[in-house]
């Protein structure tokens, strides 16, 4: 009997919290086994909520009453659900299994998973590992913590599936046996400090990654990354690490301009830094992960070298977005800490006029003067400004601003000829907007509003 065959909710009272696209997709998927849904979320409505009734999902909305939980047999949390809520430490004690859904899909998954984590990094490296196998013919699919929920990938599993997944903290502390074949760590600092707690917290969730492999599985690793390579000590799985800076004992390297493989022989390389499209040189550690992973389920280097050619970047991770005037204007809404904010700001040499603020999840903003030498100013926006503002002041100039709007024509009055505007808020986007997308978005119209203006200015 597979583990797929062994778990079973036929009959089951299961309760899932929170209507997010991962707990719609538990929903679908619990009730298509014979369970009997209730999906219980914060908001009168939301979309998909027809669809879901009419396939027999009960559903408690407006909050999360008491009575729905009475007779659950099981409860299933999306990732935004905290497992910390006094109903849901209740139900452990009273017995009842509280999963979330990342562990309901690999109980029923057929394929084996390719597991993606790390403060960041994550949806860049998932994405490009995905092109790249099924650039080689493999049968993978890529989702999880971005694109399809790993549960609506249940049904269509095989066991020649290959999973490409990329986890966040929050999937992971909910994970029981998750059992990646190749689990990938890209780095480790202060995040999400909001939802954890303490960076000790944050840790052990991720290095969950590694709970349940064996000697049988992967451990990829990054190298050059302290707080990696500390929670990756107890993993009994095989190693297959990287490294920007070639640190021994590290299997996939640059060395000169190439990334080569090391082993046993003669160092294989596999293809030149010249192959990568990507702004920022941290960004190499994402296609060093990736290509580590196409070498461990044998991916040839060429194939490996025409999907990073292809490949240009995600949106909203160090996305050019246009160029008005001189100044360039910069995307990097993903940016949601400060660790990933300074990378973004040293990606650049000189004349950078940072948006910075939102939601603060914890860290501390002066880490940012890391990146002073090539700052011309900073604009804060957002809750978080005046902690901005404190960091920065006596610094660097510091201009704040009350909408998007405002920041980006803040931040182009603010550079210098030459220079580049760069949305990097290190921080979450709730304050303002849906999501990190949804804010991405808004910087991007806002500066094509300002190149209109601009031209039309020009030309009077």
């Amino acid at each position: 009997m597979t583990r797929a065959d062994a778990f079973s909710v036929d009959g089951q009272h299961v309760v899932v919290v929170g209507a997010a696209r991962s707990g719609i997709a538990a929903a679908e998927l619990l009730v298509s086994r014979g369970a009997r849904v209730t999906l219980s979320d914060t908001r009168d409505t939301f979309d998909g909520a027809d669809r879901l009734r009419a396939k027999g999902v009960d559903l408690d909305l407006g909050g999360h009453s008491d009575a729905v939980f009475a007779d659950a047999d099981l409860v299933v949390l999306s990732p935004g659900v905290a497992p910390t809520l006094p109903a849901l430490v209740a139900l452990r004690r009273r017995g009842v299994p509280v999963i979330g859904e990342l562990e309901l899909a690999w109980r029923w998954l057929r394929g084996r998973v390719i597991a993606i984590t790390g403060t960041k990094g994550k949806s860049t490296t998932t994405t490009l590992t995905g092109r790249m196998l099924q650039a080689a013919g493999l049968p993978a699919v890529v989702g999880g913590n971005i694109g399809t929920a790993l549960s609506a990938q249940v049904d269509a599993s095989t066991p020649e599936t290959l999973h490409v997944v990329e986890v966040s903290s929050f999937q992971l502390e909910t994970a029981d046996t998750f059992h990646p074949w190749i689990a990938v760590l890209m780095n480790f600092s202060a995040d999400h400090l909001d939802r954890h707690g303490t960076l000790d917290e944050y840790g052990a969730a991720k290095a969950r990654i590694f709970a349940r492999q064996t000697a049988d599985d992967w451990a990829v690793v990054n190298a050059d990354d302290v707080g990696a390579l500390s929670l990756a000590r107890e993993a009994r799985a095989k190693r297959f690490d990287f490294s920007r800076t070639g640190a021994a004992g590290a299997s996939l390297v640059v060395d000169g301009d190439a990334i080569v493989r090391r082993g046993d022989g003669t160092p294989e390389r596999l293809f030149p830094l010249s192959s990568i499209r990507l702004l920022g040189p941290h960004l190499i550690d994402d296609v060093l992960a990736a290509a580590a992973v196409g070498s461990l389920v044998g991916v040839p280097a060429g194939v490996m070298q025409q999907a990073i050619e292809d490949f240009h970047g995600l949106e909203h991770a160090l996305e050019m977005v246009q160029v008005i005037g001189d100044v360039r204007f910069v995307n990097d809404s993903k940016a949601t800490n400060v660790e990933a904010a300074r990378r973004a700001l040293e990606s650049f040499d000189s004349g950078v006029v940072a948006i910075v603020g939102g939601r603060f999840k914890g860290g501390d903003f002066r880490d940012l003067l890391a990146a002073q030498s090539r700052l011309a100013a900073v604009v804060a926006l957002g809750e978080a400004r005046g902690l901005v503002r404190q960091a920065f002041e006596g610094h660097l100039p510091v201009h704040e601003a009350g909408s998007m709007a405002e920041a980006v024509r803040a931040a182009f009055a603010a550079a210098p000829p030459g220079g580049v505007v760069v949305l990097a808020p290190a921080c979450a986007s709730f304050d303002m907007f849906v999501d990190y997308a949804e804010r991405g978005r808004a910087f991007k119209d806002e500066v094509r509003r300002l190149g209109k203006e601009w031209e039309t200015t020009r030309e009077q």
